[in-house]
């Protein structure tokens, strides 16, 4: 499963992070209610798999979706290029929790 979005494609969404490969990427957290989908945040890791599963704003992710959670990942090895990519997703998007 993957979809297009911001020139790249992302694995994903799952409900489960451990579906997404541990690999160096961006991912990008999800609420769905049924047809509506927020950005509850993104991110860049080494590992985005242990990244989400150990991120201290999880909190924030469950205070902020009346939905399911989703998780979505691209795959990336250039650091500068993750910080690039995050980003812009978070300048384009509202994504609730974390900074800019």
């Amino acid at each position: 499963m993957s979809f297009q979005r911001w020139d790249y494609e992302f694995d994903g969404t799952y409900i489960n992070p451990n579906s997404l490969k541990e690999e160096a990427g961006v991912y990008v957290i999800w609420c769905n209610t049924g047809n509506t989908w927020k950005i509850l945040d993104v991110g860049e890791s080494d590992n985005v798999v242990s990244r989400i599963l150990h991120h201290d704003r999880a909190d924030c992710w469950e205070q902020n979706c009346d939905g399911t959670i989703h998780y979505s990942a691209t795959y990336i090895s250039n650091q500068q290029e993750r910080r690039d990519l995050e980003n812009r997703i978070r300048s384009r998007e509202q994504v609730i929790c974390g900074e800019e």
